[in-house]
């Protein structure tokens, strides 16, 4: 009983919404007015949990059926985690968690245990195109499919490509981008992945779409760029900055002055906050490890360090709301299938991070951006921009 009534004490302070609390038969009111939502409790939590990571405490809670939803979780959590200031983190407790080692050895471990669980799990909630990043709807009735398309196509238009030009994608993913690029515009594509999943996959895309004169993928850290005799006339890295860690920024953007050419035109897109910030533990202990999301101001401030001249900013927040929530339906739909491969417990994490990650984008506690920038002075660009 004591137990029961600490974490409902610790729960009031998350009152901004209305919801309701169900425990040991009895209900409680957290806020005024008509509750929004329901937390079923089959399990107390301990406050201790509580205390040193409220975000691990009630996402392994909810993973384990310790806890359930009353209705769509999305909502729920879209009320919710727009108050994650209020979040208790103890960052000496969890130091080893939140602040993991930056080494191209531990680094390749933790982007390879996310995307390498199976191309064939990807396949079936990404769309055709296998795009694992944020979307662009250009119109109300776009499918997940045609923003991702539209994605692509506004990436290559900022980059001002013409046919015969090189161009580098770090973090290639799948492969899609380098693909439009090779077909629309005639470039020369080489893509940088740690990834064998994708690396595998984008290689027999490569080869289906008869495009081996043209595009090559390699197994490679980005800090091997930093030694190569590579040099491109357009760069590109998308969602992929959110691996490299803070202490590596500056590498990061060492790497790329390396090997673009002067003039050259750089748009990274990546997942960015207001504030610096370590990360979130539950994220980091079991969706993705070592992963830290930079602050649009520290990113900038970097690129202007290795002489880049931003020409354009975009937030494009609304739109990975939308890429999620998208993601999150065709997940459920696939949900058995998910459940055949893993278990009930996986089905409910990625669940959660989806709709979680949806929700975060909704409140505005994560944003995303593209950068545009030059490396040195760009004087052929159009004056007026047609994307």
């Amino acid at each position: 009983m004591l137990e029961e009534n600490m974490m409902i004490q610790f729960l009031k302070k998350f009152d901004e919404y209305p919801f309701l609390v169900k425990a040991s038969g009895k209900e409680y009111l957290i806020g005024e007015g008509s509750p929004l939502f329901t937390v079923n409790c089959h399990k107390m939590i301990p406050m201790k949990e509580l205390v040193t990571s409220t975000s691990l405490a009630l996402g392994e809670a909810y993973m384990n059926d310790d806890l359930e939803i009353e209705g769509d979780l999305y909502e729920a959590l879209d009320h919710f985690l727009g108050q994650m200031d209020k979040f208790s983190t103890d960052r000496k407790v969890l130091k080893k968690l939140i602040f993991s080692s930056t080494t191209k050895k531990n680094q390749q471990k933790e982007v390879r245990s996310h995307y390498d669980i199976g191309n064939d799990f990807y396949k079936l909630w990404l769309d055709e195109t296998m795009s694992y990043s944020c979307g662009y709807f250009l119109h109300e009735d776009d499918t997940l499919y045609q923003a991702q398309v539209n994605k692509v196509d506004y990436i290559l238009q900022k980059l001002y490509l013409k046919e015969g030009m090189s161009l580098l994608d770090i973090g290639c993913g799948w492969g899609f981008l380098l693909i439009e690029a090779a077909k629309k515009y005639k470039v020369k594509g080489t893509g940088i992945t740690l990834s064998k999943e994708q690396y595998k996959e984008f290689r027999k895309r490569i080869q289906e779409e008869g495009l081996e004169d043209l595009l090559t993928v390699e197994l490679m850290d980005y800090r091997e760029l930093e030694k190569s005799e590579w040099r491109f006339e357009r760069v590109v890295s998308v969602g992929m900055a959110e691996h490299v860690g803070r202490e590596n920024y500056k590498l990061f953007t060492d790497c790329i002055s390396h090997v673009l050419q002067p003039g050259g035109l750089l748009l990274l897109h990546f997942i960015s906050e207001l504030k610096e910030h370590p990360g979130d533990p539950w994220i980091k202990k079991y969706i993705f490890p070592g992963g830290v999301v930079p602050s649009l101001r520290e990113m900038v401030s970097y690129l202007a360090e290795d002489g880049f001249h931003v020409m354009d900013v975009e937030n494009l927040r609304n739109h990975y709301n939308r890429t999620l929530l998208c993601w999150e339906k065709n997940f459920k739909e696939h949900a058995d299938e998910v459940r055949e491969m893993f278990d009930e417990k996986f089905v409910r994490m990625w669940d959660l991070y989806l709709a979680s990650c949806a929700a975060t984008f909704h409140n505005g506690v994560i944003d995303i951006h593209q950068i545009l920038a030059s490396k040195g002075i760009n004087n052929e660009l159009p004056l007026v921009r047609w994307y």
